[in-house]
């Protein structure tokens, strides 16, 4: 019977706490909103990004977000289906802009180990 009180409080709390949460992050959105009508409209992030993505070579979008986390891997270490299986992970990992993943697979693949 104690634990099954114990595990009430304990769910209780947690309830509490993603409400609480809730609250906050509906509140910072709000007020987010509210600043953006107060300013000027500026490009959706992911234009932004797609437009950086047409600037950078491959070589140069996978010298800058690869190196983020580890050290850069030669493009022969691997086949052009293993960059891809790698470029779907570390896509995810990374964060990447579908257009940016992209191109550097595509330098991947063109200058992989076959």
């Amino acid at each position: 019977m104690k634990r099954l009180s114990s595990f009430k409080q304990r769910l209780r709390i947690g309830i509490g706490l993603v409400v609480a949460a809730t609250v906050i992050y509906a509140l910072s959105v709000a007020g987010l909103a509210a600043a953006d009508t107060t300013s000027q409209p500026e490009a959706k992030p992911e234009k932004k990004a797609e437009a950086k993505a047409k600037k950078l070579s491959g070589s140069d979008l996978y010298a800058v977000h690869c190196n983020r986390c580890h050290a850069e891997r030669y493009p022969t270490e691997f086949n052009a289906a293993q960059w891809k299986t790698l470029m779907l992970h570390m896509r995810v990992r990374a964060n990447l802009p579908a257009a940016q993943a992209k191109l550097i697979l595509k330098y991947m693949q063109e200058e992989a180990g076959n």
